[in-house]
């Protein structure tokens, strides 16, 4: 019976979830929460980070799961003040552990639990990132760790700029120079939360220009590449012209970012250039209307359609032809699937599609014949 189930529940695993599931769950929270995300969360992203980074390793997730979130922090349960207000332990060290501490990394033993219920632990004082047990979780560390699990699990492409910016920096990790790890601009938003990055110095966001990037979906279910020009203000005060080109993958959707570092207006307050981003807009299809993978379209029929069936050739996004036909009485509303017929997966490495899903609409005549509602009358 584990004490906290605090940390399980962010990553959303059950206490006794393998350390596959741990990868699998790390892995869908941090792309939805990273900065860069459109549902980014920073704060969201560090918590689950070091959710991730205790319950992923075996020493740290059987303190947790033994004595709490705070001994999985401090490497080990936290000791109770004694009478006179102190927290000295058994060998009367600070802190309270029992025995000895050594805070140069080297592994250390105790036991907790009265007579005959001794426990007995061994782990090392390196603790948390940064070789301190006492090391309190930063942004860094959350950006440190995603990177780390990037590399060593192939996170492949994302409809986002945390894997789309164009790489520099001397080919760091996702490009941006001088961190390991997430992008110049996801670190600059926990920095100007207040929370230290890298140096331990909160730093002001990055300036950056967003520009619209209107496509069809005839672009966004191909792919293409668009070749932008803008024009910015140089360190001179001089209006420059530059040709960006922009490659949009299959299945990209509409506010993904694609950032070009250093591409805008010269900042004479901070003597550095802004960062360029531009945002997919997805441009009305007169036809289809996109919900997130899938495609969907309307028929329409005559009410004589309706009751003794139908036949229609249409024409899908890549111009393939579909035959829809219904030889029975159909209801309004209905809707007929073709599954693969929709929209490429981005994030998917086998070309998989979302599907092609058609909504029966009913043209309900406003006046009948005498005839015609005879007609009726007798057949229904």
């Amino acid at each position: 019976m584990v004490k906290d189930k605090k940390l399980y529940d962010l990553l959303g695993v059950a206490p006794d979830a393998s350390e596959n599931e741990l990868k699998k769950a790390y892995r869908k929270m941090a792309l939805k929460f990273h900065p860069d995300k459109p549902t980014g969360d920073t704060e969201k992203f560090k918590e689950i980070s070091e959710a991730y980074d205790i319950l992923s390793n075996p020493d740290k997730r059987q303190i947790y799961d033994s004595y709490g979130l705070e001994a999985a922090r401090h490497g080990g349960p936290m000791p109770e003040p004694d009478a006179q207000g102190g927290a000295g332990g058994a060998g009367g060290m600070p802190g309270g552990f029992p025995g000895g501490f050594s805070s140069g990394g080297t592994p250390f033993s105790f036991s907790s639990g009265g007579p005959g219920g001794a426990r007995s632990f061994h782990f090392s004082s390196s603790g948390g990132p940064g070789g301190n047990p006492f090391h309190a979780f930063s942004s860094n560390d959350a950006f440190n760790i995603f990177s780390q699990f990037a590399q060593s699990e192939d996170l492949g492409s994302d409809d986002d700029d945390i894997f789309n910016a164009p790489r520099g920096g001397g080919g760091m990790p996702f490009g941006f120079g001088g961190f390991s790890g997430g992008s110049q601009r996801g670190r600059q938003q926990f920095q100007s939360a207040g929370v230290p990055g890298a140096g331990g110095h909160p730093k002001r966001e990055k300036s950056s220009v967003t520009v619209k990037l209107p496509l069809t979906l005839e672009n966004l279910y191909t792919g293409i590449t668009k070749k932008m020009k803008i024009h910015r203000r140089n360190a001179q005060g001089q209006s420059e012209e530059k040709i960006l080109s922009i490659t949009v993958k299959p299945g990209w959707k509409a506010g993904t970012k694609i950032t070009y570092a250093n591409e805008g207006d010269y900042i004479p307050t901070d003597g550095t250039y802004q960062d360029m981003v531009f945002v997919v807009e997805e441009k009305p299809h007169p036809r289809f209307k996109r919900v997130n993978n899938d495609l969907e379209m309307e028929i329409r029929l005559s009410f004589k359609e309706a009751m003794t069936g139908f036949s229609r050739i249409v024409e899908t996004l890549d111009g393939k032809k579909i035959k829809v036909e219904n030889k029975s009485p159909i209801q309004p509303g209905h809707v007929i699937k073709y599954p693969g017929a929709g929209m490429p997966i981005s994030k998917s490495s086998a070309g998989e599609k979302g599907n092609l899903l058609i909504t029966i609409k009913v043209d309900f005549p406003t006046k009948l014949t005498d005839a015609q509602r005879k007609a009726i009358e007798d057949n229904f």
